[in-house]
């Protein structure tokens, strides 16, 4: 099976006591676009990517991660 990208956007976010919204506004993106990365719905493309590291002050591989699948 193919890898999967898992993320902890959340996790960081939390610990900034920030809401979908705030971290939305800090990166100019639609709090629609936190939603959906957050929840796996949504690879982000390299430039969003790098938008929640600025963010969040995580480099991208804290933030990002490749998964194997199973039977990898």
């Amino acid at each position: 099976m193919p890898e999967t990208l898992e993320n902890h956007v959340r996790q960081f976010r939390e610990e900034r006591g920030w809401t979908q919204a705030q971290l939305a506004e800090e990166m100019g993106v639609s709090r629609k676009t936190v939603n959906t990365v957050e929840n796996g719905i949504f690879s982000p493309s390299v430039i969003v990517a790098l938008k929640f590291a600025a963010a969040l002050g995580q480099p991208v591989d804290r933030l990002f991660e490749l998964v194997p699948g199973a039977g990898d």
